[in-house]
């Protein structure tokens, strides 16, 4: 019997610079150094702490490292976490180990480093080709910088790469968002994730909004660049996530589909038997605390009565749902906990049951909050 997925999320969270859209716990450094020394030695005991309360017996399916920047922290620190996180949890044969990576935050040598660290997926944050908008953006990098970024990661041995795109970028335009699009496609990545760009709470958009394309000018954006996605090759399985055949995120896939994964790093979030733990947001306090129970800032058990919207919040986004015995089986609960809101979605058309699988309609993916709603 095949061991049941167990994820990985490594949180790095310092960055050059702050992103203004950014809501994620991440640090700009401002001329400052990050703390490698300190924080990977953090990881490690953190990682020794999250064995010590893991089942035994199931290795590691999934790893990602996302920030913040990882990819400014040395392929010696990465390597190090990779090999304590073999030693005390074991790698699945086909283990998929990402890194987010950033244009003008690494070089070649250093994708290089990671490759040979048994990094074997990069995540390059580009999100768009335009000069102007990348400034506005607060983005360290140019378009040269983004294309040079793909370039190396393919020198150093990367068959599977993402590149990140965003449209509805301030004042941007139909023509310039699928000009952005292009652009990202011409580079040809096993995956992209092609995402709006979204004013969160307690950004600096969020303080000072700047002027958005209209409502209209979005909806066309979103049509014409999945038709030309589609027509690339690019197939759609998540809101915002689109690949090559057999090239989906695996990792994020352990997400949308409840299955369970470790957290360790500054504010990251595990899920492990129905509980949810979470770490201390700062650094600087992560690195004194981890090893303990004293760096878990939250640690929740997800009660019965949460389970059912939890569990669809992530499955929905998904293009081909869910199953019935995926419900029991991350929840522990019985499909009745799915009614009445399942039946009368399925009446409206926003969901449907074909294969055994419950899955949005079109209508349903364009209307995902009405649909969780419902529920």
């Amino acid at each position: 019997m095949t061991a049941r997925p167990l994820g990985l999320y490594v949180h790095l969270p310092w960055c050059v610079a702050k992103c203004p859209y950014c809501d994620f716990n991440s640090h700009g450094l401002n001329g400052r150094r990050v703390d490698e020394a300190g924080y990977t030695q953090a990881l490690l005991r953190d990682l020794d702490f999250e064995q010590a309360a893991t089942q035994p017996g199931r290795p590691l399916t999934s790893i990602f490292f996302g920030g913040g920047t990882p990819s400014l922290f040395s392929a010696d620190a990465i390597g190090q976490v990779l090999t304590r996180a073999e030693q005390r949890f074991g790698f699945a044969h086909d283990i998929e180990i990402t890194l987010e990576a950033n244009p003008g935050a690494s070089d070649a040598s250093r994708f290089s480093g990671y490759r040979a660290a048994g990094v074997n997926r990069l995540s390059i944050g580009i999100q768009s080709f335009d000069n102007a908008q990348l400034r506005r953006l607060g983005r360290v990098h140019d378009a040269d910088a983004a294309r040079s970024a793909v370039a190396d990661a393919r020198s150093a041995g990367f068959d599977n790469l993402n590149v990140d795109v965003m449209f509805a970028l301030p004042e941007q335009s139909l023509a310039e968002a699928l000009a952005d699009l292009a652009a990202a496609i011409a580079l040809n990545p096993e995956h992209l994730s092609w995402y709006q760009l979204t004013l969160e709470p307690g950004t600096a958009f969020a303080r000072r909004p700047p002027p958005l394309p209209a409502e209209d000018t979005a909806v066309a954006i979103w049509e014409q660049g999945q038709a030309r996605l589609a027509e690339a090759g690019y197939g759609q399985y998540e809101v915002s996530a689109y690949a090559r055949s057999g090239r989906q995120c695996r990792h994020n896939l352990t997400y949308w589909r409840f299955e369970e994964y470790l957290g360790v790093g500054a504010g990251a979030h595990g899920m492990v038997g129905l509980e949810r733990r979470a770490r201390v947001r700062r650094p600087g306090a992560y690195i004194q605390s981890a090893g303990g129970a004293d760096a878990l800032d939250e640690s929740r058990y997800i009660e019965p009565q949460d389970r059912p919207m939890e569990f669809l919040m992530n499955a929905l986004r998904l293009n081909d749902g869910f199953t019935l015995e995926q419900f029991r089986r991350g929840t522990a609960l019985d499909e009745a906990a799915l009614e009445p809101g399942l039946s009368r979605a399925l009446s409206l058309g926003t969901l449907e049951q074909v294969d055994g699988r419950i899955r949005p309609t079109p209508l349903g993916r364009r209307h995902l909050d009405d649909v969780l709603a419902g529920f």
